[in-house]
């Protein structure tokens, strides 16, 4: 019995040293699996900070490579501006000259100045905008084109009828002479029928 307590013994000595290394054993595996986790959770802390750097990256590099939009022009887009400007100022001349020669054309085509009629008998005029100041005895005339107040007084003149523009234009105080039109009626004045 003593041999079997002696091995009692000697294995009781020896198991708590074993199992005070497995306790050991499981603090240092324990701390190591702590650290473990520790690690992995700082990667994956690192992984989304690497994705959010990329997509700045990914947004900057878009920026850069995006044309800027300027509301400012440079000295050479004023100086095509001004250029263009000009061409179609140039054009819009050209196209009133050759207007300016068309109307010509036409006014000699049509003979020049349009040939008046003789005077009508006297009468009064329709239209009540253009009655004359006071009463008097004269001939009512339908502008026709290319007249004016001093053409249509020399035609009148030639016929033997002495009036003068300022006379006409006396007689008719609603017409302005710069805009007579085709067709409006006008009284001129005989200065000599009483």
């Amino acid at each position: 019995m003593k041999r079997t307590l002696l091995w009692l013994g000697i294995l009781i000595f020896a198991v708590s040293p074993a199992r005070a290394q497995d306790a050991g054993t499981q603090q240092q595996i324990d701390k190591l699996s702590g650290q473990i986790q520790d690690l992995l959770a700082a990667q994956e802390q690192q992984g989304k900070r690497l994705t959010a750097l990329e997509k700045q990256i990914s947004d900057l590099t878009d920026k850069v490579n995006t044309p800027a939009v300027s509301d400012s022009a440079s000295r050479a887009d004023l100086k095509t501006l001004a250029t263009q400007v000009q061409e179609i100022d140039k054009k819009r001349q050209d196209d009133r000259d050759l207007i300016l020669k068309e109307i010509e054309k036409l006014g000699k085509v049509s003979g020049g100045t349009t040939p008046h009629k003789s005077p009508p008998s006297l009468a009064k005029p329709a239209d009540d905008t253009t009655a004359p100041a006071t009463p008097q005895k004269g001939y009512e005339y339908q502008v026709q084109a290319g007249d004016t107040v001093g053409a249509i007084a020399k035609a009148y003149r030639d016929q033997g009828v002495k009036v003068t523009a300022s006379q006409i234009l006396k007689a008719n105080p609603k017409v302005d002479p710069a805009k007579i039109y085709v067709g409006q009626k006008i009284f001129i004045p005989d200065p000599n029928a009483k």
